[in-house]
């Protein structure tokens, strides 16, 4: 355990988590909404520190992060709890468990940024399932990893207060969020959250100044509606139109087992309509297709050909395109 980070003490022996935008009030004994931080004897605790449940090695685009550090290793670190409930979750063993349900690592902050020199990973990811949940531990793993010439990415559902998002300053390099659907699919898929606040963490860390990506999953059905990728198309393209989009293939998972693997013509509609409304960089995944490369925003040249996960050509010189000289948005070293 440690004591966490973000919360306040309330006269009753409750605490008030300020972590994300649930802003839990947590009462003697219990936890949040997450499973993972606890009120004992009117403090907060984070339970999972120094608990990864999943500790992996990955290829940055794995994540995915298509214009951060290209080839690199990224050595995964997860560990139990998530401040969602989706239904559609890829690692619900894990995302819905309770401290203590899963087999865990003992691994403490030194141990890690170790595990990442010995795999030769210059990055660390803290993925899988929610890493706000785990701040207290992604913050003193990123810190020590910085010092040691490493970087650190957040995977993340983007639901975190505007305080630890500028406190990532000080430890993250690179944030993928992830943009579910509308309003109604945040409130009935993924747990009664809301599309404004997870808007303003995306808007938050785009005001740090590190590098951003953004995700959606697709499902047929239920997030593929073309007013809504025009309209969340105009909110990232006033941000900055070179943010890489990536649209991807939703495969069954946990509570919807029922619903369709999304189709490639659905996936190739949601990029035409982002691409429309000016966005640069949109991406194709979890299907083979040629939207997976990375063509110059300027020119249209071969920049980046990827197979699977796989770089097989990086033609990027200096963060240039090297046929237009135009400056391609990302972190190319």
């Amino acid at each position: 355990m440690r004591e966490a980070m973000f919360y306040e003490k309330l006269p009753d022996g409750s605490v008030k988590c300020c972590l994300c935008y649930r802003e839990c009030l947590i009462p003697a004994g219990k936890s949040g909404f997450c499973r993972v931080r606890k009120n004992v004897d009117g403090r907060l605790y984070a339970m999972t520190y120094a608990r990864p449940c999943s500790v992996e090695v990955d290829p940055i685009e794995k994540k995915p992060f298509y214009h951060f550090m290209p080839g690199e290793l990224a050595l995964s670190i997860a560990t139990v709890g998530c401040n969602f409930s989706c239904l559609h979750c890829q690692n619900w063993e894990i995302s819905q468990a309770s401290p203590g349900d899963v087999p865990e690592h003992e691994l403490l902050p030194e141990k890690i940024v170790e595990l990442a020199q010995d795999y030769k990973a210059r990055i660390i990811a803290y993925t899988y399932t929610e890493p706000t949940v785990f701040y207290e531990y992604a913050y003193d793993t990123g810190v020590l990893a910085r010092e040691n010439g490493l970087k650190n990415v957040f995977v993340t559902n983007g639901y975190a207060k505007p305080e630890a998002v500028e406190k990532s300053r000080e430890f993250l390099d690179a944030v993928r969020v992830d943009l579910k659907g509308d309003e109604q699919h945040y409130q009935k898929v993924c747990g009664g959250a809301h599309l404004e606040n997870v808007l303003n963490t995306i808007k938050e860390y785009y005001k740090t100044g590190m590098h951003l990506e953004i995700i959606t999953l697709t499902i047929e059905g239920y997030n593929d509606k073309e007013d809504w990728v025009r309209q969340m198309a105009g909110f990232l393209k006033d941000l900055d139109p070179g943010i890489p989009w990536h649209f991807t293939r939703f495969f069954p998972a946990w509570k919807m087992l029922d619903v369709t693997v999304t189709s490639f013509e659905v996936l190739k509609k949601m990029r035409e309509w982002a691409v429309d409304e000016g966005m640069q960089y949109v991406y194709i995944g979890n299907v083979e297709n040629e939207y997976d490369n990375t063509y110059c925003h300027n020119c249209g040249e071969l920049l980046i050909k990827r197979y699977g996960f796989s770089v097989v050509e990086n033609n990027i010189k200096d963060g240039r395109c090297p046929a237009c000289g135009a400056r391609i948005p990302g972190v190319w070293e």
